[in-house]
């Protein structure tokens, strides 16, 4: 009946074969005179999701985590995850091989410090780091008496005999009634930046930041839309797009050429030879190390700086905003459907955690408009909920059990827009504690949801506003409570979050998600997530400075069997029953009868 068509439940590691290809990658190094190597998980842009031809660490380690590392020796090795990926990296690794290692309580550069002797030469690849990484070992290295060595070529690349093809998706226009803004109105703002920056050229990196300039979108990573790109933008003259000529049509080849010099990707090095005396900008998050090196080693002047780009893309236009609102609509109908769904068959206690997703997605595929799923849902019953990051897969697979908790955090990619939305259900009766945890975190919800703040206001400072009801109970959570959200791009969009390290000032017309969550290990995960949007906020008399607000974007009941309606304040009640209403009347038109019986019921005031 269900099926997922953009994500798959298998476990494709291939750990197994870990010890024999770190043999062969150790004794490539020995030809090559290294005594070790270092393996990101990483591209050349240093995206989130990679293309298959870019899961280096996966192949060598059998980790397939998004967010992990590997340093090789001659006579050690380790592979570093963090909290997210402690259980998974010992179900797909082979410890035998790798020491496992925690990033933060044991960084990577200070690992290698600690193993590597004087003399030792340890090798890196330059595209796949970015240039403060690289500093960071290169310090590592000389406090050993060590050297640190850029690579011309990857030597994991000469053992991969069978490493999937580059992608090759075509590369599509952004129609200017979705993007809300022309590639030549965006390039003159770039180019006011510039000036402001009092640079000659801006190297753009980041293929998010390549997409939203020219308005395209593409198909080269898994659930964002990316064309994967560079480009130049000089403060004078015409910017030059670096991208897989196969990939454009004639018809999006002459539009991208009103406004820019396209050349296959390889011809960049070349180019950025050309830059003697210029001050370049380098986007330091996303630029590989090797950029850096080409425009210095050439004479020019590069400065690691945020590309402008990203703070112009999280501020959305009045189109992208009318996109999203439409997209949270279509999609909240989506959710309320399967939500319906849900209700009814997990009591009879055959209901898988992929059961669920596969439904999840076919409600979404219904609209007629799903693209592709922004993320992997996260599927967790009872103890796989509070596996912040868990993915199932056919042998982790759980039924619901009889009153547990299910979690379940799915977002979906429309053209018009990009969502995000995480939902916590009971199956059965709660316990007391399940009650009180799930309020708190309620609590801490609608605490961000209503806040009203300066502008110039940063997450960080709105943050212990969603961790207070937690606090007081003595309890907390270890992620972020939001992050960024892109216009049909990236869902884990910069440089704006709500987090403890959050210090860039919200502005309005920036999407962001309010999501705060309570796990409790071996027994149920929490979390309640909507996307907001910052708005501006009507300014109360005498008051001294302009305010900001957010609006809620995403439409579907909060289960209401798991609220201790005594730990709400009336304020949290009129929010509660308030949000419930705008649901049902926003939903109800959307819905079959079934469930606008069932929705009716799900947002009835508390």
């Amino acid at each position: 009946m269900f099926e997922a068509r953009f994500q798959t439940f298998d476990d494709a590691s291939e750990g197994a074969q870990s010890a024999e290809r770190v043999a062969a990658l150790r004794a490539e190094l020995k030809r090559r005179g290294l005594t070790g190597f270092l393996v990101p998980r990483a591209d050349r842009q240093q995206n989130e999701y990679l293309p298959a031809s870019e899961e280096r660490l996966a192949w060598l380690t059998g980790f397939a985590g998004s967010a992990g590392a590997a340093i090789v020796l001659a006579d050690r090795a380790a592979l570093f995850v963090d909290g997210r990926y402690t259980l998974q990296v010992q179900s797909q690794s082979d410890t035998s091989v790798f020491a496992i290692e925690h990033f933060v309580d044991n960084p990577p550069p200070v690992w290698l410090e600690q193993n590597i002797k004087a003399g030792d030469r340890i090798g890196y690849d330059p595209w796949l780091h970015t240039a403060d990484q690289a500093e960071r070992f290169a310090r590592a290295c000389a406090k050993a008496g060590a050297t640190l060595v850029p690579l011309d070529d990857n030597p994991i690349d000469a053992l991969w005999t069978d490493r999937p093809a580059p992608p090759s998706g075509a590369v599509m226009l952004r129609p200017l009634a979705l993007a809300g803004e022309s590639t030549e109105d965006k390039l003159a703002r770039i180019r006011d930046e510039l000036t402001k920056l009092r640079a000659d050229a801006l190297i753009v990196s980041d293929p998010q930041n390549v997409d939203w300039t020219f308005n395209i979108r593409g198909s080269d990573v898994a659930h964002t839309p990316l064309a994967l790109g560079f480009a130049s933008i000089p403060h004078e003259g015409r910017p030059r797009l670096y991208i897989d000529p196969a990939k454009l049509s004639n018809e999006v080849r002459h539009a991208l050429e009103e406004f820019a010099d396209v050349h296959a990707t390889d011809d960049l090095p070349r180019d950025l030879a050309a830059f003697k005396d210029q001050s370049v900008l380098l986007d330091q998050s996303s630029a590989a190390d090797a950029l850096t090196r080409i425009v210095a080693d050439n004479g020019g002047k590069p400065t690691r700086t945020a590309d402008p780009i990203t703070l112009m893309k999280a501020v959305k236009n009045n189109a992208e905003i009318a996109g999203t609102r439409a997209a949270h609509l279509r999609d909240g109908a989506a959710m309320t459907r399967f939500l319906c769904w849900l209700d009814h068959e997990m009591p009879s206690g055959k209901l898988t955690e992929i059961d669920a997703v596969k439904a999840l997605e076919s409600f979404r595929r219904d609209t007629g408009l799903l693209k592709d799923v922004s993320f992997p849902s996260i599927s967790g019953a009872g103890p796989n909920g509070a596996i912040v990051h868990y993915r199932v897969t056919t042998a982790t697979n759980r039924v619901i059990g009889q009153d547990e908790m299910f979690l379940i955090d799915s977002g979906a990619q429309y053209e018009d827009g990009t969502t995000d939305i995480t939902r916590t259900v009971i199956n059965g009766t709660p316990t007391d504690d399940m009650r009180d945890r799930f309020t708190r975190v309620l609590k801490g919800h609608m605490a961000i949801a209503e806040a009203v703040f300066p502008v110039g206001t940063t997450g960080a400072q709105l943050d212990p506003f969603a961790r207070a009801a937690l606090w007081h109970a003595g309890i907390d959570f270890d992620h972020g409570t939001g992050h960024g959200v892109g216009s049909y791009l990236s869902v884990h969009e910069g440089p704006a979050r709500i987090s403890k390290l959050g210090h860039t000032p919200l502005k309005p017309g920036m999407i962001l998600s309010n999501e705060p969550g309570y796990y409790k290990a071996g027994a149920y995960g929490i979390r309640i997530e909507n996307l907001v949007l910052v708005i501006a906020a009507p300014s109360p008399d005498g008051a001294e400075k302009p305010l900001n607000a957010f609006e809620t974007l995403s439409f579907a009941p909060i289960d209401r069997r798991l609220i201790d309606p005594r730990l709400l304040t009336a304020q949290e009640l009129h929010w509660l029953n308030n949000y419930h209403a705008r649901v049902r009347e926003a939903v109800s038109p959307l819905v079959d009868p079934a469930t606008q019986s069932w929705l009716e019921v799900a947002t009835r005031p508390l």
